[in-house]
């Protein structure tokens, strides 16, 4: 089957929502939603609100008005989620480049040996020489200059500061289970050993991208998996979601929030989250498997 949809001009999507039975209360707003976000886009948060997905019927009573408050909700649980990887991200980077380069020395990073797989490390040091290439860092350009003779990367402590998130976790999962540091690292984050953090780091490096590409996170079905631990060494949560769960964001927020409470103790995301879903009444907690008297939990309490 060919593809043969037309485009549609603002007015006429806005005629075919109302024909699916989505109600418009003001028609100038939503033609300024539909013309500044997109229709395709919007789809998304409705999606929830159709009786007949297969034919795009809405339930009855389904308001344009619903999806944008779904919309703003999701806007800004974003961007309280990239404050939040930030703090974990700058933690993760100061904590492998120290401990790594005090053990291994300051090129640790481009010793094959130091990693359990040929492929992999193969894969990461490329993916940090394209990330130095492009970098428009000061820092990195004045070491270029200054050290032309010296074929080796910057150190450490230059190179990491512009790798993303995603490459700093692929680099500590694939470092020899041997190293101390490795072990250590995990340890100054809470999460004990290796065996742990590298399935906490996956999760928020997928959350981070949608964040980062301004994707649905409300309701959406998260590939990750974090592998929990049985006795966490500080607070966590008593009603730990099943993993047939561990779809849903709740379970992420917290390994965010147990990361956090480490890294910035006192925070106030626990707040900010409570003061959200506050902000917007309509939400249902239970499409990101957020659990009732969640905030009363001791990992959400401090």
């Amino acid at each position: 089957m060919r593809y043969d949809k037309p485009p549609l001009s603002f007015t006429q999507q806005l005629d075919k929502l109302k024909s699916r039975g989505l109600i418009i209360n003001d028609e100038a707003i939503a033609i300024h939603y539909l013309s500044t976000v997109s229709y395709y886009r919007l789809e998304g948060f409705w999606w929830p609100l159709q009786s007949d997905k297969l034919n795009h019927v809405f339930k009855q009573g389904s308001t344009f008005e619903q999806v944008i408050q779904i919309y703003n909700f999701d806007r800004e649980l974003r961007l309280l989620l990239n404050d939040v990887v930030e703090r974990i991200e700058i933690g993760l980077r100061t904590k492998i480049v120290y401990n790594l380069s005090h053990e291994l020395g300051p090129w640790w990073f481009e010793e094959a040996s130091n990693f359990e797989s040929i492929q992999k490390y193969k894969v990461n040091i490329a993916t940090i020489d394209r990330e130095l290439k492009y970098s428009q860092e000061v820092f990195i350009k004045e070491h270029k200059k200054k050290y032309f003779l010296d074929d080796r990367r910057p150190p450490s402590w230059k190179t990491f500061e512009v790798v993303s998130m995603g490459t700093l976790s692929k680099v500590y999962a694939c470092l020899k289970n041997s190293i101390n540091s490795k072990d250590l690292i995990a340890k100054e984050l809470g999460v004990a050993n290796h065996t742990y953090l590298p399935s906490w780091l996956h999760c928020i490096t997928l959350i981070r991208n949608i964040c980062a590409h301004h994707s649905r996170l409300w309701n959406k079905n998260l590939p990750g998996t974090p592998k929990l631990l049985n006795k966490p060494p500080f607070l966590w949560i008593k009603a730990v979601p099943k993993s047939s769960e561990f779809h849903m964001l709740y379970i992420h927020l917290c390994c965010m929030k147990y990361l956090l409470n480490v890294l910035n103790p006192g925070n106030h995301f626990s707040q900010k989250l409570i003061n959200l879903l506050e902000k917007y009444p309509s939400i249902d907690p239970k499409a990101l498997g957020i659990k009732s008297n969640w905030s009363n939990e001791p990992l959400w309490s401090i």
